[in-house]
């Protein structure tokens, strides 16, 4: 391996000259404009037209959150059977009817039953998708294209975000049934972009016949390295709690800060993801600076702690500029936690099973979502400034282990060669 980096080429270029990182962007694009549309409205919806409690709302998402860690490793298994491209031409129709679903819930059992499903079919198909891409895009622009599809997904969320406003609006039950056809036709118009993907190619092939074999099964749960980093990636996922809960109860109970700068954040985050997470990957080449990109990004998330902390103790006009420097701090440790996850979840894993590994690393991800609201109630809501440090403390704490989890780590055999 030259002890060079290749450097990627650049977003506009990836688009222009490379029709595959351009379908599956566009792809990104038209699910996550619906995601952007549902997600907005789903609560208001259920309290509003279906009369549902914000507890019973919460027990139900808890209880779909759970279902939903331990969908990623048995639908991973069968995206190596069958192929992941042929699944998720099956799970996205299903998704469309799910989500086309919510229209007909009128009871708690009904909406937890289906929030269960719809999450299942949620984590399972970002497992699949995930192994589909390993599998179909060149190594070389692996992490880059993967950035460059993250910041097109996210400016699709804030322009579905913002759609949903009509929705809100209105605030009639034939405008947040709108909304759901809407999501399930992006469903569908991803399904389609999909079917135009090449065939599977060999590496899927071989990874059919890995897993069909005995000595296939439960490989990635036998990988006590790469156990070790999806849980140490978990920790640093628990950044999304704070963002989605941490940050909002704290403004409201432990600081001055008006309100409206929950929206704010939210803002600041998704603008930095949408411009400069391709630039935040370029320097995320191999397994160990993947580890390092990590490493930063736990610092970073441990700054934004600290800061969030300090609006504890200063007026309205302080805590403002507290919590938004923190806030633009914890995305940049955000944007380099995902670029070395990606590369950890790929290059540690054994390209016969693409499926079970990405299964098991997104697993992770959702089990710190999960508990990351619980995480939240134990440290910030609980001890105030306290708890950020402690919080802090734990993103440094993970992002110091990666470095030594993955010293001296060997590619499998058979793995796809290393860009540099």
């Amino acid at each position: 391996m030259s002890s060079t980096a290749v450097r990627p080429p650049s977003s506009g270029r990836l688009l222009r000259h490379d029709p595959l990182v351009r379908r599956l962007a566009l792809m990104g694009l038209v699910t996550n404009l619906g995601n952007g549309l549902f997600v907005t409205v789903s609560v208001l919806f259920l309290t509003r037209s279906v009369g549902l409690t914000p507890g019973r709302i919460a027990l139900g998402l808890t209880a779909a959150g759970v279902c939903g860690v331990f969908a990623g490793l048995p639908v991973g298994r069968l995206a190596d059977r069958i192929g992941s491209k042929r699944l998720l031409l099956v799970v996205g129709p299903l998704e469309a009817l799910t989500v086309l679903g919510y229209a007909f819930v009128h009871s708690f059992a009904a909406f937890v039953a289906l929030a269960c499903v719809a999450t299942v079919l949620e984590r399972g198909a970002a497992a699949v998708r995930s192994a589909l891409i390993a599998r179909v895009l060149p190594a070389g622009n692996q992490v880059h294209s993967r950035a460059l599809l993250r910041s097109v997904s996210n400016a699709g969320l804030v322009v579905g975000s913002g759609g949903a406003a009509l929705a809100l609006q209105a605030d009639s039950y034939a405008g947040y049934v709108a909304v759901m056809v809407l999501d399930a036709v992006s469903f569908l118009g991803a399904t389609a972009l999909l079917a135009g993907l090449p065939a599977v190619g060999p590496a899927d092939r071989q990874g059919v016949g890995a897993e069909g074999g005995k000595e296939g099964r439960g490989v990635a749960l036998r990988d006590r390295r790469y156990m070790l980093v999806a849980a140490l990636h978990a920790v640093l996922e628990l950044q999304l709690a704070v963002l989605t809960v941490g940050i909002p109860l704290w403004i409201v109970l432990g600081t001055d800060a008006p309100p409206a700068v929950v929206a704010a954040v939210s803002v600041v985050n998704c603008l930095l993801v949408v411009v400069f997470q391709v630039r935040a990957s370029r320097g995320v080449v191999d397994v160990p600076t993947a580890a390092r990109a990590c490493l930063r990004g736990a610092l970073l998330l441990t700054g934004g702690c600290l800061l969030y902390a300090t609006a504890h103790w200063g007026p309205a006009a302080v805590a403002t500029v507290a919590v938004l420097v923190g806030a633009l701090v914890h995305s940049l440790g955000e944007l380099l936690t995902s670029a070395g996850g990606w590369t950890l979840s790929l290059d540690l894993a054994d390209p016969r099973s693409h499926g079970e590994y990405q299964g098991v690393f997104m697993s992770g991800q959702a089990a710190a979502h999960v508990i990351g609201p619980l995480v939240i109630g134990l440290t910030v809501v609980d001890h105030g400034a306290l708890g950020w440090a402690v919080l802090g403390a734990l993103f440094a704490v993970a992002g110091a282990a990666l470095p030594a989890a993955v010293a001296g780590a060997a590619r499998p055999a058979g793995t796809r060669a290393l860009p540099g």
